[in-house]
């Protein structure tokens, strides 16, 4: 809405008709729905936020934008606008009939490591059933995939996590290990692509073993994100692979107790705009 980013703008001290006239930005939305306040969530408002971004896919698609940055959204709104909805990955993989993507957040500043995952948003109790050889194999072909095509790396080298307490204990601790990972990562292996593991993921993240990787595949959410989140808050970016589209976004949620006040950080929008604009170089040149 051009309103509401105008006048977001005059509250933060922004010059938004310079910036609007010199073209540095051009605004594409649409209206509200109903008017936004500040830090307050309307359902009114839910599939308003759909549409824009099934306007920005539908662009990107069209070959009309480079690449997509998306904000966070309050994923209760939508869903109380009377739309299922999880998050902006699981949406992006349908709206673009992708039937796999991989979420990967990574640290843009002075610690650069990158966390992908082998499930995304599941309850821990399911996190077992949905690991499959097949599964984790296509994961790791996405990232080796993307790695090279879209942030320029020759070779990736990717590092994987066990889902157990120490990677399952030679089966003691559980027996996924043994009956999924390793031979996922053997095909992958055979394939061409320097996946390397499974390692506890309590050991993993020292600088000593990230030295030699480009990338770390973790089993589930809550096992990576919360060591790149300390290591890396404020300049961290969340990118979906596999997707025939560029899109990345914030590495945190809406905040909704610092809207308007001023005093968000916009540490990680930046760097998600500028690894964007990096990625759509990449692709271009691929």
């Amino acid at each position: 809405d051009a309103a509401l980013l105008a006048g977001r703008a005059a509250a933060v001290g922004a010059d938004w008709p310079a910036l609007v006239a010199g073209g540095r930005i051009a605004v594409a939305g649409q209206p509200l729905a109903a008017p936004a306040r500040a830090g307050e969530l309307n359902a009114a408002n839910g599939r308003y936020v759909l549409a824009l971004l099934d306007a920005a896919i539908d662009g990107a698609l069209a070959g009309e934008y480079d690449a997509i940055v998306t904000a966070p959204l309050q994923k209760s709104t939508i869903n109380d606008a009377g739309v299922p909805f999880t998050g902006h990955t699981e949406y992006l993989a349908e709206r673009t009939g992708t039937p796999r993507v991989v979420m990967m957040l990574a640290g843009t500043g002075a610690t650069p490591l990158r966390v992908a995952l082998a499930t995304t948003h599941l309850p821990l109790k399911d996190v077992s059933a949905a690991l499959t050889i097949d599964g984790l194999l296509e994961t790791l072909a996405i990232i080796d995939r993307d790695l090279r095509r879209d942030f320029g790396l020759a070779a990736p080298r990717i590092l994987v996590t066990g889902l157990n307490p120490h990677a399952g204990e030679n089966g003691y601790l559980g027996r996924e290990e043994i009956d999924v990972i390793e031979p996922a990562l053997a095909r992958a292996n055979a394939q061409g692509i320097d996946a390397r593991g499974p390692y506890p993921a309590d050991t993993l993240f020292q600088p000593r073993y990230l030295a030699d990787a480009d990338c770390v595949l973790a089993m589930f959410h809550d096992q990576g994100l919360p060591v790149l989140k300390y290591a890396t808050f404020g300049e961290g970016i969340n990118v979906t692979l596999g997707l025939p589209i560029i899109r990345t976004s914030v590495d945190h949620g809406t905040a909704l107790d610092l809207a308007g006040t001023g005093r968000a950080d916009p540490g990680s929008m930046i760097a998600a705009l500028d690894t964007a604009v990096t990625m759509a170089r990449h692709r271009r040149a691929a």
